[in-house]
């Protein structure tokens, strides 16, 4: 291994365990064509094998794991979707990753209603917590981190804002047969602090070769990505789902500041 390659370089592109997952989808256009039977259910787990990519090694780093759950918010119907990365621990001692996301959204229409994000990366902490209020227009993030004292920033919601978790389930609905190829779709979405006018590229259909050796037929598209401590911003984001009816993502590849990183399904339970 390379000796420049130091636990200081990794540190400044916050590993990216969850974060790869995390970012695999996006949505359409309010106008698309959306599926109204869900593809996911009550009860549904997925879980991510990350690695990452230093001067031509793979690096296996860490799982990441998504759950559907059920709730009532505020008197709505909602689904209260879950999901956690970690280091394994054996590297822990090098660079210890623990995250927890969570959202709820209206069964009704996947609408975004709460979000929640704590991370600790390597001695680097983070925190948001975003409440969406759809009577008054306004969507409140509240923030902080190691670099960052706690912080509260107010945004009107003129158009549909999606956290990155409910992003996911949300894109998952969507019927990727009736894009063209090259179309890009505008996504609107809070990260970290802030809101950002980004979009994703359908790229067609593709035979897609999983780690362990399965072909999986796929919906391919490139992802907007937010210039940052992770990415260097730009399409570097390349994602395949399976095209039936669960739309479940297989793999992810993205470049970032330091290497690159991928992501592969490992386990899929409903």
């Amino acid at each position: 291994m390379d000796s420049n390659f130091t636990y200081t370089s990794i540190r400044r592109v916050r590993f990216p365990l969850i974060v790869i997952v995390l970012f695999f989808l996006s949505h359409h256009k309010l106008s698309a064509q959306i599926d109204n039977n869900y593809p996911f259910k009550v009860g549904e787990r997925v879980k991510y094998t990350a690695y990452y990519n230093w001067k031509f090694v793979w690096l296996s780093a860490g799982t990441a794991e998504f759950y559907v759950s059920d709730t009532i918010f505020n008197g709505i119907s909602a689904f209260h979707f879950i999901s956690t990365g970690s280091s394994y621990s054996s590297y822990d001692w090098f660079f210890k990753v623990r995250e927890r996301f969570e959202s709820v959204a209206s069964k009704s229409s996947l609408s975004p209603l709460w979000f929640m994000r704590k991370s600790y990366e390597g001695g680097y902490e983070a925190y948001n917590n975003y409440i969406f209020n759809y009577s008054d227009s306004l969507l409140t993030i509240e923030s902080y981190n190691s670099d960052s004292p706690f912080n509260r920033k107010t945004y009107k919601i003129n158009k549909r804002i999606y956290d990155v978790l409910t992003a996911i389930y949300y894109c998952r609905s969507i019927e990727f047969k009736g894009l063209r190829i090259g179309e890009k779709v505008p996504l609107n979405m809070a990260i970290d602090d802030g809101v950002y006018n980004l979009f994703i590229r359908y790229l067609g259909t593709d035979n897609i070769t999983h780690r362990d050796g399965r072909v999986f037929d796929c919906y391919k598209f490139s992802v907007k990505l937010v210039e940052g401590t992770i990415f260097k911003g730009g399409e570097d984001m390349v994602v395949w789902v399976t095209r039936d009816k669960k739309k479940l993502p297989v793999v992810v590849e993205a470049k970032i500041l330091i290497g690159s990183v991928k992501a592969y399904l490992l386990d899929y339970k409903q």
